[in-house]
């Protein structure tokens, strides 16, 4: 077994209450996300190319209703993996470094393939270079069983309160725009901008770890994901600077996801929750810190007031955004997998092309531990 940079503790942390909430507790929420779709253009019927993966299209059923997910031990299996990467990188396949700090891609690997050990260090690449794309993979042809079965090693599957998924499989999180779907022009009648940087579900109290990302179809030009790493963004800051954000805590709402389902008339699986995270949190396997912060989900910082927390918390979302030298930028072609560790990225998918081409991805999402946070070292 390889040492992991640091040793985590189990702690019972208290529930916040959303309904106990002040009506501040409100901010934007993603307004790019299909709730429906025209089926007939999605089965070839208008003219169109059908979607290449029909059993995947997105449902969205009502009758889907869960309790309130449990505090679970999570097993952080990079700490497992031998750095050296030997099952994962063997002698063969090609490793190319999109930037110094994040991004990846890897040709000439099977994912499916992999044995425990191989997972182990797939956890570990990815922890470190935060976000890698794996291409020529034949993860979309598997059974949707056998996908799962594959993501269940990383962590217990997140079901989305609010987004669509296979007939069946409610782990299963779709992202997914339909052939001829042109709403994104009445999106930028009043918008300059697609891009919503965020950290999958940040809002749930064992947020996302390692996160698995499969396309399907996509349009000819444009449809990539923006990455930035929060790692480096924290190492950019000034020692004082960092100082002073260790021991704050911010809220991360679920509500207006919630909220903006339910004004679309769509689905909600489980009643939103609000959690408080530390602003900079640890990665359990390399020890790096990194701002957990994000737009999409953060609502203000425990103990400040507003225009204190909504200062700061500007700062550090346009830290992160406006870093175009610690970000990557993954394009998708036939057959990739992108793999990515929420704990320690933000992404934001880019809406660009304007021929209303079809773009059609799925999303296996392991819960890792609640997020926790060591003490400074200047």
């Amino acid at each position: 077994m390889a040492p992991s940079a640091i040793e985590t503790e189990t702690i019972a942390v208290p529930k916040i209450d959303p309904s106990k909430l002040t009506a501040t507790l409100k901010g934007q929420y993603k307004e790019l996300a299909p709730t429906a779709y025209d089926r007939e253009a999605e089965t070839g019927n208008k003219g169109v190319q059908a979607a290449s993966y029909p059993h995947y299209l997105p449902t969205w059923n009502p009758e889907q209703k869960y309790p309130p997910l449990e505090p679970f031990e999570h097993v952080e299996h990079g700490k497992d993996a031998d750095p050296s990467f030997p099952n994962l990188l063997p002698e063969g396949v090609a490793v190319t470094h999109l930037t110094p700090t994040i991004g990846t891609e890897v040709t000439g690997i099977q994912l499916s393939t992999l044995s425990s050990a191989g997972k182990d260090e797939l956890a570990r690449l990815v922890a470190e270079r935060k976000v890698v794309a794996f291409r020529n993979q034949d993860f979309a042809d598997l059974p949707i069983e056998k996908a799962l079965e594959f993501g269940s090693y990383f962590g217990r599957h997140h079901i989305h309160p609010t987004s669509g998924s296979p007939e069946g499989f409610p782990e299963i999180h779709l992202v997914h725009r339909g052939a001829g779907d042109n709403s994104v022009d009445q999106f930028f009648a009043n918008r300059t901008s697609s891009v919503a940087w965020h950290s999958d579900v940040s809002y749930e109290q064992q947020p996302p770890g390692t996160t698995f990302l499969y396309i399907f179809d996509k349009p000819e030009t444009g449809g990539d994901t923006l990455f930035v790493d929060a790692a480096e963004a924290y190492s950019r800051l000034s020692p004082l600077f960092q100082e002073r954000l260790h021991g704050l805590k911010a809220t991360h709402s679920g509500i207006e996801q919630a909220n903006a389902s339910a004004a679309r008339g769509s689905i909600k699986r489980r009643e939103p929750v609000v959690n408080e995270h530390p602003i900079v949190r640890t990665h359990p396997v390399t020890g790096e810190k990194a701002l957990y912060v994000n737009p999409q989900f953060t609502r203000d910082i425990v103990g400040l007031k507003k225009e204190e927390s909504d200062a700061l918390l500007k700062f550090l979302y346009d830290h992160l955004a406006y870093g175009a030298d610690f970000q990557a930028r993954v394009k998708w072609a036939e057959g990739t997998v992108v793999v990515w560790d929420n704990r320690v990225t933000q992404h934001s998918a880019l809406i660009d092309w304007k021929n209303g081409q079809r773009r059609h991805l799925a999303r296996i999402t392991p819960q890792a531990e609640r997020p926790f946070e060591t003490p400074f070292k200047g």
